[in-house]
């Protein structure tokens, strides 16, 4: 009769070791930083678990609190099974190198949970000096998916312009005439306010690059010193996802981009 009770309190006793993960591999999960900027942090004596200061080679469990710096360390755990995520990129900031300001960083491609893909593919990324939302895939086959499909999505982009444009200018962009003879189908382009001289301007186009949109502002003349990706397809970033965050895809989401394939009834909204 003990024999039994032994062995079932070594399953438990293994099971609750699966659960539990090095400490570094959370954290590099969470997207705050790579494993080896998580291994300084726990040598400055920066982390703590339960209270108590974290060492090398600690594994924690979903119950364990994790701070750092005294903060609580929000974990997500179903972002280690994702295929795809949204980034919040800052205008200017690469994905696959660290921040010339901060060289000890860790991309932000490193920052992305490893279980997700060795090899991660971003789906119609915004040019480096613009920024917004970037879409990143983890998966081969979904991203090739992703990739076809990409092209029949309506993206929303912020454009900053230096002055406002004329009535002549805004109709000049929701004609969508490109440098290279193709023309885009912009549906909207609106005034969004603005401080001083710079003036925001939101464009809803179908199946376009923010190079495009910057394009198109260009050939009107205007001087655009900022372009903004604020929604690509059903993705929005909302107010939720800060700059220099991301976030787990779920999979519906997913199944919605991917479930993409005819464009809609083309409609446009005259210039305000």
């Amino acid at each position: 009769m003990i024999r039994p009770h032994r062995r079932r309190s070594a399953a438990s006793s293994r099971e609750r070791d699966v659960a539990r993960e090095r400490l570094q591999k959370v954290l590099a999960a969470t997207g705050l930083a790579s494993r080896r900027v998580a291994e300084e942090w726990i040598r400055l004596g920066r982390l703590t678990v339960n209270g108590e200061p974290a060492t090398l080679g600690m594994r924690v469990g979903p119950a364990d609190q994790v701070r750092l710096d005294g903060r609580l360390v929000h974990r997500r755990p179903s972002a280690a099974g994702a295929v795809a995520f949204v980034y919040h990129r800052s205008s200017g900031e690469s994905l696959d190198q660290p921040l010339p300001n901060a060289p000890e960083a860790a991309t932000v491609l490193e920052r992305l949970p490893g279980r997700a893909g060795r090899r991660f593919i971003v789906i119609s990324p915004m040019p480096r000096i613009d920024g917004g939302l970037e879409l990143i895939c983890g998966d081969g086959a979904c991203a090739a998916q992703l990739q076809r499909r990409v092209r029949h999505w309506i993206s929303v982009f912020s454009v900053r312009v230096i002055g406002e444009l004329a009535e002549a200018q805004q109709a000049g962009v929701l004609g969508g005439a490109l440098d290279s003879g193709e023309r885009l189908m912009v549906l909207e382009c609106r005034g969004a306010g603005g401080e001083g001289t710079n003036r925001w301007y939101t464009v809803r186009a179908r199946g376009a690059s923010g190079k495009a949109i910057r394009q198109l502002f260009e050939r009107q003349g205007a001087r655009v010193s900022r372009v903004l990706r604020i929604q690509l397809g059903a993705l929005a970033l909302g107010r939720i996802l800060s700059r220099g965050h991301f976030r787990a895809l779920e999979a519906d989401e997913i199944a919605a981009l991917l479930a993409t394939d005819e464009p809609e009834p083309p409609a446009r909204s005259t210039p305000l």
